[in-house]
């Protein structure tokens, strides 16, 4: 971002909100565009020093960023990606990427104009499905869970993230909360219709996931600007083989859980070679 563009942002949050600049600020550092310096707030109620104003980038996009460029490569390079109500930030960052597909009901300007629960894409045609503060809003997760499963081959990833209590295990949803005023209370904001508990890793488990999370220790938060409650779900499709061993043994009966699971605690399937999984 130019040095005005710079200025511009940071003379647009003092508009907003002039709070932020009465006390000394700890200088960040954005590590999509390089810029250190004061982050501003974002969002009602105000986050403070959660936006880069160098690009615009929030405390999931800078984590998103960090996962794909652990120990300096790029690990989404070369991959066929679709991004489900695409945050402007990451689009410019894919900007020229012919291997980036986006898709989304309402948002213009998206690649598919699909419904998140009923995608009309083949089966096994992405190697990453993207969806960040999306399924908080949608009514049958599951099903768009079972979609992104879908969607990926074998071996693929979705990349989530959505708000958590961490303090409660069972998500908190219940029929008949309407209303803005009652969804602000019951789900932080008026358009969520839940509000996720820690089990949320066993909802992608129960669909197929193998799951994961990533997030960076205290005094990387503090350097980057990141939530210290929030993480990166990585949720792996397991590969063919490890499928068939899992449908093989709940055929003769030995496992009655759920491919996650199984997947999760079954290190001695053996793999097949170019069939890994991407950790």
């Amino acid at each position: 971002m130019s040095r005005l563009g710079l200025w511009r942002r940071l003379a647009a949050a003092w508009l907003v909100d002039r709070r932020q600049f009465r006390f000394a600020s700890l200088a960040r550092t954005c590590p999509i565009c390089g810029y250190h310096g004061m982050f501003v707030h974002v969002g009602h109620p105000p986050r403070w020093a959660a936006r880069c104003p160098g690009c615009g980038s929030r405390e999931r996009h800078r984590l998103l960023h960090l996962w794909a460029s652990q120990d300096g490569g790029d690990r989404l390079a070369g991959k066929r990606i679709l991004h489900f109500a695409p945050e402007k930030i990451v689009m410019r960052q894919m900007r020229g990427n012919p291997l980036y597909e986006t898709a989304d009901l309402m948002q213009p300007g998206v690649t598919h104009r699909v419904d998140f629960c009923n995608v009309p894409l083949p089966d096994a045609s992405y190697d990453v499905v993207m969806a960040h503060h999306v399924l908080e809003h949608i009514p049958d997760d599951g099903q768009a869970m079972r979609e992104m499963f879908r969607l990926l081959k074998p071996g693929g990833i979705a990349l989530l993230s959505v708000p958590i209590n961490p303090t409660r295990h069972a998500t908190h949803e219940r029929d008949g909360v309407e209303g803005d005023a009652a969804r602000w209370a019951h789900f932080g904001q008026h358009d969520h219709v839940r509000y996720y508990g820690m089990d949320f890793d066993d909802r992608l488990r129960a669909v197929g996931f193998v799951v994961e999370a990533f997030r960076l220790g205290p005094d990387d938060e503090v350097r980057y600007g990141l939530l210290r409650d929030e993480w990166i779900t990585v949720a792996v499709k397991p590969s063919a083989h490890e499928t068939a061993a899992f449908l093989a043994r709940r055929s003769s009966g030995a496992s009655d859980g759920d491919l996650g699971r199984f997947v999760a605690n079954a290190p001695d399937v053996p793999p097949v070679p170019g069939d890994e999984i991407p950790r």
